[in-house]
């Protein structure tokens, strides 16, 4: 079902339908980005992103949108598809023996509806699967963070500006349920 959905490295050229757990996230798909993808994408990076970096004094109108340029992987991002539109992006690639999420990307209009923890979901299960450690980074103060620590993730360190997460395998399994 989540074959859109990288880890290894390899994606499905087709967009799959993927199993959803809430009404408010269900009809979406991911499909493989491609290079034509990057500047929709860095357009939707500075669009979420604004308000955060704002408050912590670091926006720039051009660095928000090359940092995702510079980084773009199409190898290892997905798009996220609704009702045929994109809704966002996430990327994830192998670094330091562990899976690095990143480039993790909803439109405004999407967010606040489950779509989020659904397709995080989505992700860990697949590296679970593989039994691989995740790691991503989210700036101070971002509301982001209750998402990631929602689905396991723990600090390992922080800065002025990031905080560094991780999330070993099947850490859902020990973490009690929320709805």
């Amino acid at each position: 079902m989540d074959a859109g959905v990288m880890g290894s490295g390899t994606q499905s050229d087709m967009a799959v339908s993927a199993r959803t757990t809430s009404a408010h996230a269900a009809g979406w798909v991911l499909r493989s980005a491609v290079a034509a993808d990057i500047e929709v994408i860095a357009e939707l990076r500075a669009t979420v992103m604004r308000a955060d970096l704002e408050r912590l004094g670091r926006y720039d109108e051009h660095r928000v949108r090359q940092r995702l340029r510079d980084s773009f992987s199409p190898q290892h991002t997905s798009i996220i598809m609704t009702d045929g539109e994109l809704a966002g992006c996430v990327t994830v690639r192998p670094a330091a023996g562990r899976q690095w999420l990143e480039h993790f990307y909803l439109a405004p209009h999407c967010q606040g509806r489950g779509l989020g923890s659904t397709v995080l979901r989505t992700v860990l299960e697949r590296t679970d699967a593989q039994g691989m450690t995740v790691g991503l980074n989210v700036l101070q103060g971002s509301a982001a963070r209750r998402l990631y620590e929602r689905h396991g993730f723990v600090v390992e360190a922080q800065d002025p500006i990031d905080v560094f997460m991780m999330r070993p395998p099947e850490a859902m399994a020990s973490t009690p349920a929320r709805a």
